[in-house]
């Protein structure tokens, strides 16, 4: 628990970003409300990548009847994107907010404790999962769980903590109906995505390195010189 020295009655950015309560104490957030919260925000973030990288294919992979070629510029441009959007997603909400829609549909947010521009403290704090997500997070979980105050090696570089926060009803919704819709468009959306062909040659980087089509008697995919065949029954 931490106690702060004067509560903080404007909206972020702030050094330290709470709001008045009456308990003059502050919850550390669980681990498990924080892995629960990342699931939700790596769902509603893999809807977005699914969106973006079947765009990205279509448009810079081959279409060649009931296969699809994905050349080495199709994959590098998706990649980017995904990883562009993964931290933009992050740190700008973090930033912003102190939450991302999975954190504030459970009910945490991220605080600083040391005297740094918020935009910077965010972003060393995402930066640093290149470190704490080895192993499937097993790093970070290991350095939070040896933390007083569950600080991953992102928190602790950035000068962060996250605690239990009593979000409004309001925000709540909010960020349940968005991360609802998300997932309703990309469901929606990655079929008809997939049924255009715009594809834009491109005059570099356009080996192939994933074929993925189907047959009369089986579906495969084949990743260099890897090769699946599923047989149709």
């Amino acid at each position: 628990m931490i106690a702060p020295s004067s509560p903080a009655t404007s909206p972020p950015p702030k050094k330290v970003q709470l709001e008045p309560r009456d308990d003059p104490f502050y919850r550390m957030a669980t681990l498990g409300d924080r892995l629960i919260a990342f699931a939700l925000d790596c769902t509603f973030l893999f809807c977005v990548f699914a969106m973006v990288d079947a765009w990205a294919f279509m448009r810079w992979g081959i279409v060649d009847g009931a296969e699809l070629k994905l050349t080495l510029a199709a994959l590098l441009i998706a990649q980017s994107l995904n990883t562009a959007t993964f931290f933009l997603y992050l740190w700008l909400l973090e930033a912003i907010f102190g939450a991302t829609l999975g954190k504030a549909m459970v009910g945490i947010r991220v605080v600083q404790i040391a005297e740094r521009n918020p935009l910077a403290a965010l972003a060393i704090r995402n930066l640093l999962r290149v470190v704490d997500g080895l192993a499937f997070y097993l790093v970070g979980a290991m350095v939070a769980g040896c933390s007083k105050m569950h600080r991953r090696l992102g928190d602790i570089c950035a000068g962060t903590v996250v605690i239990e926060e009593h979000f409004g009803s309001g925000v709540k919704i909010a960020a349940m109906a968005l991360w609802t819709v998300v997932l309703a468009g990309a469901v929606w959306s990655v079929p008809r995505i997939c049924e255009t062909n715009a594809a834009l040659p491109s005059r570099y980087l356009n080996q192939v390195v994933v074929q993925v089509g189907r047959n009369e008697t089986s579906a495969y995919l084949t990743v260099a010189s890897f090769h699946v065949n599923i047989a149709k029954k």
